[in-house]
């Protein structure tokens, strides 16, 4: 570019121009460019490691022979499966690219310069980067303490205290990611109570099929009562379809019409309505992948306390470990084994590093590297 060239990247708007992009997990295919390995694990972007269910890998097969059509721009037989299973109406659901677009629709939505959406520290990237994108600003409540006895999870008290007149969105994944902590069921229906109409509480509910027996909420019950909640889910953990992207809101129908209005009319393909439609009929599935998860997660935290490692409670198909402040450094060497696992830098936690739960075999080689790495 010559010196009298202008950059186009200016003509952008300055919040999107100050926006940091969201960083994923280190691809499979990516280390093996790097280093050549050929025998690698991904433990770094909570994937489930069954994959999808038998029926749903049927049902995508079949759809791609529809590939050449649009699909569904309404997902019809996606969103009656799914409010039969949930006992909600049709009219409630919102459909996403993942519940990372429904996050994006909501923002685009409900906020604009001058107004304000609030999550907590340490709380999901994708919130502030929706709000920004938005040209609203981020309000960030400080997370509770690492001394207590649910470490740098969601301070209610302080996010209560932190909405304003100027407040449209407030973000809580319960459970929580990247630190795997929650609140209680009933003191986040009371901080519900407490949120002005003015203010939706979005619940983030993406590692929901993991709580087992642990007090957590099931949010679609509360929506009859708090007009200002959305419920927001995800086909991507539990049930093993992140590779084709299908997410879903479920909120009051006057909020969904909002949210169908930017929606992008076909923004789930063919195949990820297929696949997830499917997926909901195969619940043997489901319940052995969760199950598998929510024993080896507390089975790896043992191991790993044994080994001297502090894992954050969790309630999801993960764990946050204090890998301290060579964290860096083990990441390193981990992958140097063949294993992927997160860093979490980018969310101002530089000594911890985050572990999806595999196969007990996956996370058996995990921890015979953690204790040499």
């Amino acid at each position: 570019m010559s010196p009298s060239q202008t950059d186009p990247a200016q003509l952008a708007v300055a919040n999107v121009r100050s926006l940091s992009p969201y960083v994923p997990g280190k691809p499979i295919e990516e280390l093996q460019r790097e280093l050549g390995l050929t025998d690698i694990i991904k433990l770094a972007s909570n994937e489930n490691p069954f994959g999808p269910s038998p029926r749903a890998l049927e049902a995508m097969r079949r759809a791609l022979e529809d590939t050449w059509l649009y699909p569904d721009g309404s997902g019809h037989e996606l969103k009656q499966r799914l409010a039969a299973r949930l006992g909600v109406s049709a009219t409630q659901i919102t459909l996403g690219n993942g519940s990372n677009d429904v996050l994006v629709l909501l923002a685009q939505a409900f906020l604009q310069p001058g107004l304000e959406a609030i999550c907590s520290q340490y709380a999901f990237a994708v919130y502030p980067i929706a709000i920004q994108a938005a040209g609203a600003i981020t309000v960030v409540t400080p997370a509770t303490p690492a001394h207590s006895a649910m470490p740098l999870g969601h301070d209610l008290d302080a996010m209560a205290r932190s909405i304003t007149p100027r407040t449209r969105l407030v973000f809580i994944a319960n459970p929580n990611n990247p630190t795997g902590t929650w609140v209680p069921a009933a003191d986040l229906r009371a901080f519900i109570a407490r949120v002005p109409e003015h203010a939706l509480v979005v619940l983030d509910e993406a590692y929901f099929e993991y709580r087992g027996a642990m007090d957590i909420q099931d949010g679609i019950p509360w929506l009859a009562e708090f007009p200002n909640l959305v419920v927001v889910r995800t086909f991507s953990k539990a049930y093993g379809l992140a590779g084709v992207r299908v997410g879903y809101a479920v909120s009051d129908p006057r909020v969904a019409d909002m949210l169908n209005r930017v929606r992008q009319a076909f923004n789930v393909s063919v195949v990820g309505l297929a696949g997830a439609a499917a997926a909901l009929a195969d619940e043997a599935h489901l319940e052995h992948a969760v199950g598998v998860a929510i024993r080896e997660r507390d089975r790896v935290a043992a191991q790993l306390g044994r080994l001297g490692t502090q894992a954050l409670p969790s309630a999801g198909n993960f764990l946050l470990l204090h890998a301290g402040a060579n964290a860096r450094d083990r990441f390193d060497r981990l992958l140097r084994q063949g294993i992927i696992v997160r860093p979490v830098g980018n969310y101002l936690l530089p000594e911890h590093l985050r572990v999806t739960l595999g196969t007990v075999e996956q996370n058996d080689r995990f921890l015979r590297a953690w204790e040499t790495c």
